[in-house]
């Protein structure tokens, strides 16, 4: 279960990417992180995801096999699936696809989290920062989200 979702969460991602209508804040730091350098997504991703792994440390978390599962399968799975997958170039079909994206990441996560394996790198060093600050999870998030979004784009 951990596998296919994490899969199927990579997928859902590669799916909003072939659209260009828009990514989650994270896709959106490895997509400019990928037109700086020249580096395929998926090992853009892999990097960020270590370094935040990385960020752990100052927080004395651990990380489980979820964690570096997390790391290694939506990476592969999103850079496999952006070279294979056509580009999409119409809305009436960028709209279905993003659609289909959006779901497929909600069930892969669903998946993979459920098993309980250690969460993902960005998931951890959000709820790792409220442990320790005491602010709300949601306010952690958003401001996260919005630094890597800004960086990224």
């Amino acid at each position: 279960m951990l596998i296919l979702g994490l899969s199927m969460f990579g997928f859902g991602e590669a799916l909003l990417v072939i659209t260009g209508l828009g990514n989650s804040p994270w896709v959106v730091l490895s997509e400019g992180l990928t037109k700086r350098t020249g580096i395929d997504i998926g090992v853009t991703t892999f990097w960020v995801s270590v370094v935040v792994l990385l960020l752990w440390i100052p927080l004395k978390e651990k990380p489980g096999l979820g964690t570096i599962s997390n790391i290694v399968v939506i990476a592969a799975v999103l850079d496999v699936s952006i070279r294979y997958l056509p580009k999409v170039e119409t809305l009436s079909v960028g709209i279905p696809v993003v659609i289909a994206g959006v779901l497929i990441v909600g069930l892969g996560s669903s998946l993979y989290l459920t098993c309980n394996l250690g969460p993902g790198p960005r998931d951890g060093l959000m709820t790792s920062l409220h442990n320790k600050t005491g602010v709300r999870v949601s306010r952690v998030r958003f401001t996260l989200e919005v630094i890597v979004l800004s960086i990224g784009y």
